[in-house]
């Protein structure tokens, strides 16, 4: 939301720098995201008076002009405006002047210089509006009134006409709890309370009940979608260009001026936040306004000339035949406001909020007034808007208010809420004791109407503007932002707790994974859980999600395309991660993540029925592991280096009974891939990703990623939580050898098993060192070296030592039919 800063100091002598003043509100809890300055600085442009126009002796399209500025002589100027001539009284940037010149859809730095043009001097610049940001005219030079100054800083003269050259726009966060701070009136509203300053709000003389014979009617037919519809008729005007203020206040929150008409109905919603419409009145049919929901099929043009189909319980707005507005929306082409118009049927309403969200949403049309709508005005800000609007048009565009032609429908009255907020318990919460007076004096300054209702009880009456207060602790909230966070003191001491808290299994477990993955080089990443619907159907295939397979999860009413269905694997976020880090120069991509996958579960569900919900872990590697030296050049990482890392992961979760199997099986995603198990169940696997995937990443190398079922993991890792430390061994430990051969598709894993569940309690550690393939061993076999250290507590003999390792060969050899390599 912007906010101009000269806009908003016209409503509150705040006394603040826009710096200062952005510092304030974040802090009261309306976050200023930035303090942009719009329009160049005011120093070296001055009013000059162009004494002669000739041509250039070498430029057809170019011309001279002797510029008097008041001071050292008139300067040759180079212009090539079509609009200059003599006469004229003109902005002048001298030499030395600093203007923000367009460049593209942004401004950049240009300081003027005396240059030369087609061999003729030039003294400086005759500027145009939108070289000094007034404006978006840029079709010829600003031609001021007659009676400018010469010599007059530029600046000076338009602080007279109520213009400023230089201004603020404060870009402010407003969340959607907030809606009363969409306006620079709401935003006052805050500055007042920070700043103990009182709100300016501008005049505005209106009747307090209906005329009492209308021109026109009003039928409200959807009184729940519209509880309330002011209509107001001005007469006799002219549409014209709007005036320079009204043009540079638009121009300063984004918008485009249009005529003077309009300009006045969206200066006005900034103002105070109400979203106003004015139909051409000889163009509505009656003449009278109908305010009913559609039926569906009916198609509708709006003012963007474009016809769309209405669905059904959208509101509408009506004359006696047709629809003339999308209520809330935006109006139609066949009720719009021309350069013809004379009569104007000013609209102010209050719509329901979720009426108008629904059908923003259905017919993907946003607008600064559902934008408005949505979040909910101020169900008591319809007349003021109205006669406010009307009476800046009547100055802007002539004509008159029609003293007979005001209609306030009004079917379901607002009243306000009633809290009564105790002051012990705001001491309570905050921590800090403030006097009633105190209390009341924010919470006035905000718009509440605050009285005693006895001993320590204040009585708060809630704006209609405030819908996001409801109860006593919104008041408290409201107390607390506004007197200031940093302004409640820490308390004097802390309740010591008398026992250190335990963490979740779930939570312990967390970090000794993300511990020993980031010990092994990887970086944790976090990605968007929702992503395309065609991206979520394209990785929703097995070995992806393991048993938890089932259809794509589809978010309803997604904000976007790039947010239309949950994640059904953590691996397209986790991609693009690569590719961005890759596309950034880094060569060595190795990440994991940690989040919750979804699918839809016709058996069941985690959360919600035909909804599964489970937490996974993806590693993913490419590119070269380790660092460049000079004595050694580091390898591209491959499908052993995941493994050998999620191996160490479970075997320090300590998960019991793992196992991998290969399975050559390739799909759309992987290669080929390895199914990891524990106690028989599936855990995991580990896969290479197919070359076109990589390649649709632009990732060079070949990725190879591991994708675990974290919440199976927790269950088969949480009995064995419990540490208890090893003592230094004693005694001596020996160390044997063992090389056997067995079938070649036989796995090391299952016979590293094998050998440990023999070796116990003696055998300490085992693991492969050499796998041999070759010359002396079979065609079909292969040779596997295991080493072995066993121990005990004392020192063991030989013959216990052989009889352990005869009973190992004895069991290797009747489960995988190995022979001792001799």
């Amino acid at each position: 939301m912007d906010i101009s800063f000269r806009w908003l100091s016209d409503y509150i002598a705040h006394g603040r720098s826009p710096d200062e003043l952005a510092h304030a509100l974040t802090m009261g809890g309306l976050e200023v995201e930035s303090v942009t300055p719009r329009g160049p600085a005011s120093e070296g442009v001055v009013i000059g008076h162009v004494n002669t126009v000739r041509a250039h002796p070498d430029a057809d399209k170019l011309v001279l002009c002797d510029v008097d500025v008041g001071s050292n002589g008139p300067l040759q100027i180079v212009c090539g405006a079509p609009n200059v001539e003599a006469g004229q009284r003109v902005p002048v940037a001298t030499v030395g002047t600093t203007l923000r010149m367009p460049d593209g859809d942004t401004r950049v730095p240009f300081t003027l210089e005396e240059v030369e043009l087609r061999g003729e001097a030039s003294q400086g610049m005759i500027c145009s509006a939108h070289e000094l940001e007034l404006s978006d005219d840029h079709e010829g030079i600003l031609v001021l009134p007659d009676d400018a100054p010469v010599g007059t800083p530029l600046a000076d003269y338009l602080a007279t006409q109520g213009l400023a050259l230089t201004d603020y726009v404060l870009d402010i966060a407003i969340t959607p709890n907030r809606p009363d701070a969409v306006s620079h009136i709401g935003v006052a509203r805050d500055v007042a309370a920070l700043t103990q300053h009182a709100v300016r709000r501008p005049d505005v003389d209106y009747p307090r009940e209906d005329s009492d014979a209308p021109p026109f009617t009003v039928a409200v037919e959807a009184p729940d979608a519209c509880p309330r519809y002011v209509g107001l008729r001005v007469t006799g005007i002219t549409v014209e260009e709007s005036p320079d203020w009204l043009k540079q206040r638009l121009t300063a929150v984004g918008l485009r001026p249009r005529n003077a008409v309009v300009d006045v109905t969206n200066y006005v919603m900034y103002e105070c936040g109400q979203p106003l419409h004015a139909f051409d009145y000889d163009r509505l049919r009656g003449p009278a306004i109908r305010v009913r929901q559609a039926e569906g099929g009916e198609s509708f043009t709006t003012l963007d000339h474009v016809a769309r189909d209405v669905p059904a319980g959208t509101l509408l707005i009506c004359d006696a035949d047709k629809p003339v507005a999308l209520a809330g929306i935006m109006g139609g082409a066949n009720s719009e406001v021309t350069d013809s118009t004379t009569d104007l049927l000013i609209e102010s309403a209050y719509f329901d909020p979720v009426t108008i969200r629904k059908a923003a949403k259905a017919l993907q049309l946003a607008t600064d007034s559902s934008y408005r709508f949505e979040r909910g005005v101020d169900a008591d800000g319809q007349v003021w808007a109205a006669f406010r609007a009307a009476a800046l048009i009547t100055e802007l565009a002539g004509g008159t208010i029609d003293p007979d032609g005001f209609v306030d429908a009004h079917p379901r009255p607002q009243e306000p809420l009633i809290l009564n907020l105790r002051v012990a318990r705001v001491a309570h919460l905050l921590g800090t004791a403030l006097p009633a007076d105190t209390l009341t004096q924010i919470l006035s300054a905000l718009g509440f109407r605050v009285a005693a209702a006895g001993e320590g009880v204040l009585r708060c009456e809630v704006p209609l503007f405030r819908p996001d207060v409801r109860q006593e602790v919104d008041l408290i909230e409201e107390v607390a932002r506004i007197y200031g966070y940093d302004q409640i003191p820490t308390p004097g001491h802390t309740r010591i707790p008398t026992h250190t808290p335990q963490a979740l299994p779930s939570t312990m477990l967390r970090a000794q994974a993300r511990t020993v993955l980031t010990g092994t080089g990887y970086r944790e990443a976090f990605t968007n859980s929702m992503l395309r619907k065609e991206t979520a159907e394209r990785f929703n295939q097995p070995p992806l999600g393991g048993a938890k397979a089932g259809a794509t999860v589809e978010t309803l009413n997604p904000i976007s395309r790039e947010m239309a269905a949950l994640r059904p694997t953590l691996l397209p976020g986790l991609l693009d991660v690569l590719q961005f880090n890759h596309n950034h120069g880094q060569e060595a991509l190795h990440f994991f993540e940690l989040g919750h996958v979804f699918r839809q579960d016709a058996d069941g569900g985690s959360v919600v029925s035909g909804y599964a919900e489970h937490e996974a872990l993806l590693v993913a590697s490419s590119g070269p592991v380790g660092t460049t030296a000079w004595d050694q050049t580091p390898r591209s990482a491959d499908v052993f280096d995941v493994k050998g890392v999620i191996e160490a992961l479970l075997q320090e979760l300590r998960v019991p009974d793992v196992a991998m199997t290969a399975v050559y099986e390739p799909t759309d995603v992987t290669q080929h891939h390895l199914t990891i198990t524990a106690q028989g169940a599936p855990i995991g696997m580990i896969a290479t990703l197919t070359a076109d995937l990589t390649a649709a990443y632009d990732l060079e190398q070949e990725v190879c990623i591991a994708e675990l079922d974290w919440a199976a993991i927790v269950a088969l890792a949480a009995p064995h939580l419990e540490r208890r430390p090893t003592p230094v061994q004693r005694y001596p430990v020996v160390e044997r050898d063992l090389a056997v051969v067995v079938d070649a598709a036989t796995p090391a894993g299952a016979m590293l098993d094998v050998i440990r569940a023999t070796g116990a309690p003696l055998l300490k550690a085992a693991d492969v060192f050499d796998v041999y393939q070759g010359e002396g061993i079979p065609e079909g076999q292969k040779s596997l070296a295991f080493t072995l250290r066993l121990g005990a507590d004392r020192t063991l003999t030989d013959a216990e030592v052989d009889a352990q390792m005869e009973a190992i060969v004895k069991a290797l050899r009747s489960t995988f039919d190995a022979e001792l390599r001799r």
